[in-house]
């Protein structure tokens, strides 16, 4: 059963519409991570859900229930906000307890509670300081911590380590799924860090142009975008490219691609005579020792060590560049200079040039060109 569900939302700030038609549904228990670049609208997304803006048009029901027009106090609803919103008055400790005071909770619960939250987030040790006293992390992680103490049943959390130091984020990253399925919230949490998206979500809503454009679980999103605006969003380094125009040769789909043939499995057939974008990972690309049959020549150009990778920049005949990535334990440095690459056919992804819509190969060779099912719900 969806705890939160949204049909048809609207929302617009004088001329700027932010929101256009999103639907969503997140199902109990589950965490949906919601991504997207600055300013697309997640924020506001959850304001709306948690009451503080009213919609435009669209419902929004929790747990079942319309909530329109039920102030935010009413709604039930755990939320971290990105710009903290401490009581300034107040000791971090009572910050994290106000949630528990409120609901008149004995003080041995708050006290057992309050330490436990804050020590899961590493700040018992400035559970006595004023909010002034406390860095931007700190404060980051005590607003977290008063979402969490209250075992609210549906959770709201606005990009909550967007100030923590890059160490403590990665601990994070594994100690908070844990964390929120033990306490069993269902969670909406908003990232603008596609790592952090994946690593957290059962499955990641993708916000671009005011609409949910693909809800997915982290691998689909990542092999099956639903468009090519959704496949930039994800991957270090970014999705390579290329324009191609595949055509049927002896009955089998190719392309040309610097200079060299690539024929495509036979699913891509009914691709043949379009105009499409060719994505390739840069992990889908393979450099090889000798030329062979689908391997396209290109000029190694540079080589930049990642630690546990190596980026490999790579130009194919007229200049167009390539980016792959490779294991960064060669035992010794690539040497640039002509080289061959070949390509995980696999892994490739094949977007129409106009609409940026994925093409999505029929199975066994069979003709078929059916749009990725945009999901909102399970």
């Amino acid at each position: 059963m969806a705890q939160i569900e949204i049909k048809n939302l609207h929302k617009t700030f004088k001329t700027d519409a932010v929101l256009k038609g999103l639907s969503l549904s997140v199902d109990k228990g589950e965490i949906v991570t919601l991504f997207g670049p600055s300013g697309t609208g997640k924020t506001v997304l959850l304001r709306l859900i948690a009451g503080i803006y009213p919609p435009d048009a669209g419902t929004i029901r929790l747990r079942s229930q319309d909530v329109s027009g039920s102030p935010p106090d009413k709604r039930g609803i755990g939320m971290a906000f990105q710009n903290f919103a401490l009581f300034p008055h107040m000791t971090a400790r009572d910050n994290i307890a106000s949630a528990l005071t409120a609901r008149k909770t004995n003080a041995g619960e708050i006290a057992r509670k309050v330490q436990a939250v804050a020590q899961l987030l590493k700040i018992g040790h400035v559970l006595g300081h004023s909010p002034r006293e406390l860095s931007n992390g700190q404060k980051q992680r005590t607003a977290l911590a008063r979402a969490l103490v209250a075992d609210p049943d549906i959770l709201l959390l606005d990009d909550p380590l967007r100030n923590v130091d890059a160490k403590l984020r990665y601990e994070m990253r594994l100690e908070l799924p844990a964390l929120l399925k033990r306490v069993g919230s269902t969670v909406l949490y908003v990232t603008q860090d596609f790592k952090e998206a994946m690593a957290l979500g059962d499955r990641v809503a993708v916000l671009l142009d005011g609409q949910i454009a693909q809800c997915d679980t982290p691998a689909r999103i990542y092999a099956q975008p639903a468009n090519v605006g959704v496949a930039r969003l994800f991957g270090d380094p970014t999705l390579n490219l290329i324009e191609v125009a595949p055509q049927l040769v002896d009955g089998a789909p190719e392309i040309r691609l610097g200079g060299s043939r690539i024929r495509l499995p036979a699913g891509y057939s009914a691709a043949a005579g379009g105009r499409y974008l060719l994505g390739l990972r840069p992990e889908a690309l393979r450099l090889v020792d000798a030329p062979a049959p689908g391997t396209v020549a290109v000029e190694l150009v540079a080589v930049t060590p990642l630690n546990e990778k190596s980026v490999l920049l790579l130009t194919m005949q007229g200049g167009e560049e390539l980016l792959a990535s490779e294991a960064g334990d060669r035992d010794e440095p690539r040497r640039t200079g002509p080289a061959h690459v070949a390509l995980d056919l696999d892994a490739l992804l094949l977007f129409e040039r106009e609409s940026g819509r994925r093409f999505i190969p029929a199975e066994n060779g069979e003709v078929a060109h059916e749009r990725i099912a945009i999901t909102s719900h399970r």
